[in-house]
């Protein structure tokens, strides 16, 4: 055949041929010829179709059998032969720029072609007509393997017509012109599948139903004809797209019919017989299947279709059922089967909804048990109190994590139910205070922070109070912790018993961050105070020796007014002769220091240590850790061996309860003895006991008593509703000074809004402290209207 240059097809349009199939000789003209080939002048489709028939007969029906290069290079040269033959009759060929030198032909061996594919189809069909479930399934599998394989062959021997014949139609817009394999794709389409699709799908499904039921199929049948479903979504307008519109119409739709009612079916039979925890393991098992049964053989394009129609037929339509058992399994403590229900019940809409709401409650109502049952020990027990809750909270808390994979949901409903036991519970009721939990959690810490062999190591120490931050973030009335905490943090400075600098530090920090700066502001300069005072009593010791004191080894802290949670003594004091000089020398040396600044005495807080040489039976002694005002009473037996009540209050100047509290303690630890016994009176005589004995040589004797921690207990809630009072109405102003005017609801809302960090403070008080601003003159009514407030400047 002769080609002219230029219109050779390239290399590349014979990927059946090899490069060496054939030698491209140069010549002199503008011709290349392929050797051993005769040119012809004239090509008709008569001359070239029974040669093309043949060979495409061939490829169709007998292409296992082979199919050589020469065979390949014939067919393709005869296609192109007619396509470039010039022929008068012919219709004139539309010029492009890139076709020079022939005249394009190829509608009537287009049309040709297709009347040969729809015959061979005919025959196709006919020999499926009687066939049946698999064996329909099988023969259409065969023919389409065989046939779509066939035609992609035959694509590339008409490359030539695609290339130019059937893309310049395409082009001019001609519509129901495609390439070749694309036109063997609509007449398989056309001319077969629309004959056998009903049949053909509804096998598939009783192939896949089968494999539901346990049988082993053949899935690589099932996913040949499901490809071939795909295969066949053609977009006629863009041939190159695949719709997935066959795929959808006549095998998804019916696909997810089906599933819908094996499984409704299944589900209901299997859960009238069988317990919720051995359906939900089916769920899982079956909704596994149908994941693995997507990879296998489905199109991608059915995974949420298909995924969805399972988790209705077999969860959502039975949610309730599955609902009632969740609360026998908390309870029974199945946290695998609790992990499995919230798996399956996440799938579905508001299926974990009603399970939170339950979950709460049951969480309410564990550690209100629990508590209750430890409420007569807790209530004088912070460690007991404290771990009753942390048991509760860890042990829940990971069930969330594992069970419920921390779902903020089940988070919030954990949340909510810790926050409502914890703040009012049998030992707030006991206490007559929902402020009793801020307290035992505050007392819980100073017994973590204080010395103590009892305590742990340093580092376990830190993990408790992780654990204790946790409870922490439910306490409503934080302002309650911070004012005891403060309080016993003072108190372990002043006396020294702080078990660590670093966990003290440690603890203020994660007060910190959950709370603000403000919120340990003065704890922080607390220290600072601490730093500063040993700085300062050093000088006064390089200064004054113990000599010039008469032999007192005298020490004192001074600490700033503002940064402390100290208040004055609440009683008269007299301070022994002997400490009096110490007082008064240390007193000159701060005004020599600093001129303006005034000390205040905090005698309640001030201890020291007496020698004792009246007991007989202990020739060297004991030394006392007293009080001062414990010091204050036995110094006076120095020069009595029995005093009244009476002459104690005379020279002690303590007023008539702290010297009750103080003789009380001493009597306690039988340093003294009282004459009558029972209540101590004005006439009541003390004498020092000469039968004291103790095991170690320093005892300490400043032991507090039961009423005396109730009463600093009491004294120290009063402070707190104090300091609400001004914080609430520090808010108002702020408030009222941003809006000049606001009603009553919503300056109460917006006032409960910004404090409720700190407290939730009582609709009562707030109203006392709008009164109490109005009486300031800080707000006023506006006339006319009794709920409207107005801001005076």
């Amino acid at each position: 055949l002769v080609y002219p240059l230029g219109s050779l097809p390239p290399l590349s349009s014979f990927p059946l041929l090899s490069s060496h199939s054939f030698r491209l000789l140069e010549r002199p003209s503008s011709f290349v010829v392929m050797s051993s080939l005769v040119a012809l002048s004239k090509v008709t489709l008569d001359d070239v179709w029974p040669r093309l028939e043949a060979g495409l007969t061939h490829l169709l029906t007998k292409l296992t059998e082979g199919f050589s290069l020469t065979e390949h290079m014939k067919l393709y040269s005869y296609v192109y032969d007619y396509c470039t033959t010039s022929r008068p009759n012919a219709s004139a060929p539309r010029q492009r720029q890139n076709m020079t030198g022939a005249n394009f032909a190829g509608e009537d061996l287009y049309y040709r072609l297709q009347a040969f594919l729809q015959r061979h189809m005919r025959g196709v069909l006919k020999a499926a007509e009687t066939r049946m479930d698999d064996s329909l399934l099988n023969y259409y599998k065969k023919e389409w393997d065989r046939y779509t394989t066939a035609n992609r062959v035959i694509h590339k021997i008409f490359r030539y017509l695609n290339r130019h014949w059937v893309n310049r139609e395409t082009e001019d817009g001609k519509k129901e012109v495609y390439e070749v394999y694309t036109l063997s794709l609509v007449i398989w389409k056309e001319d077969f599948f629309d004959h056998v699709r009903v049949r053909l799908t509804k096998a598939l499904l009783a192939l896949i139903e089968k494999e539901r039921n346990g049988e082993q199929i053949d899935t690589s049948l099932v996913k040949g004809v499901i490809e071939a479903y795909v295969a066949l979504g053609l977009n006629k307008a863009k041939p190159s797209e695949n719709t997935l519109d066959v795929y959808r119409k006549d095998f998804t739709d019916d696909f997810i019919k089906a599933t819908e009612f094996y499984y409704f079916q299944e589900s209901t039979d299997f859960i009238e017989k069988n317990t919720v925890s051995d359906y939900m393991k089916k769920v899982q098992l079956r909704l596994d299947e149908e994941v693995q049964r997507l990879r296998s053989y489905l199109h991608s394009s059915s995974e949420n279709e298909l995924i969805s129609c399972v988790e209705k037929s077999l969860i959502a339509k039975h949610r309730d059922a599955i609902w009632a058992q969740f609360q026998g399994l908390i309870i029974n403590d199945k946290v695998d089967d609790v992990q499995r229900m919230y798996t399956l019940l996440v799938r579905i809409d508001n299926g974990l909804d009603p399970l939170k709401d339950i979950y709460e409650k049951h969480v309410k109502g564990i550690g209100m048990r629990a508590i209750h049952e430890n409420a007569k020990q807790a209530i004088m027990n912070p460690r007991v109190y404290v771990e009753t809750i942390l048991k509760v909270h860890v042990k829940h808390n990971d069930l969330v994590g594992i069970s419920f994979k921390s779902n903020p949901g089940f988070v919030a409903s954990l949340d909510k139910a810790c926050r409502s036991f914890i703040n009012e519970n049998t030992v707030t009721r006991m206490a007559k205070t929902s402020s009793k939990s801020p307290e035992l959690l505050a007392k819980y810490c100073d017994m973590l922070l204080k010395k103590s062999p009892k305590n742990p190591e340093e580092q376990k120490i830190l993990s408790i109070l992780d654990d204790v931050m946790l409870v922490f973030k439910y306490i409503e009335d934080k302002d309650v912790f911070q004012t005891f905490y403060s309080k016993m943090l003072a108190k372990r400075l002043i006396n020294g018993t702080s078990a660590s600098e670093y966990l003290e530090g440690q603890m203020i920090s994660k007060l910190k961050q959950a709370c603000g700066y403000e919120y340990t502001a003065k704890l922080a300069r607390m220290f600072n105070d601490m730093s500063l005072s040993r700085d300062l009593v050093d000088k006064y010791k390089n200064k004054v020796s113990t000599k010039d004191l008469k032999g007192v080894d005298f020490s004192c802290l001074v600490l700033a007014t503002g940064s402390w949670p100290l208040q004055p003594p609440s009683t008269n004091f007299s301070v022994p002769k002997a400490l009096s000089k110490c007082q008064a020398s240390f007193e000159q040396f701060y005004a020599d220091q600093h001129q303006g600044r005034k000390l205040n005495w905090l005698y309640q807080f001030s201890k020291g240590e007496v020698k004792t040489s009246y007991l007989k039976t202990n020739k060297t002694g004991y030394t006392f850790q007293c009080s001062i005002y414990q010091i204050g009473l036995l110094v006076n037996f120095n020069t009595s061996d029995k005093i009244t009540t009476e002459q104690l209050a005379t020279a002690s100047q303590l007023t008539k309860g702290a010297l009750s509290q103080t003789l009380a303690t001493l009597l306690k630890t039988r340093v003294l003895n009282m004459s009558p016994t029972g209540q101590i009176t004005a006439k009541t005589v003390f004498t020092l006991n000469p039968n004291f004995k103790s095991r170690r040589a320093k005892v300490n004797v400043n032991v507090r008593i039961e009423e005396q921690q109730r009463q600093e207990s009491k004294d120290t809630h009063k402070v707190v509703e104090e300091d609400r009072k001004m914080q609430i109405q520090a808010a108002i102003v702020r408030i009222m000074k941003a809006r000049k005017k606001l009603k009553h609801g919503a300056l109460m809302s917006e006032v409960i809004q910004q404090l409720q960090n700190r407290f939730k403070p009582k609709i009562s008080v707030i109203k006392k402290c709008i009164d109490i601003l109005i009486e300031k003159e800080y707000l006023e009514r506006v006339d006319g209207q009794k709920d409207l407030y107005s801001y005076v400047a």
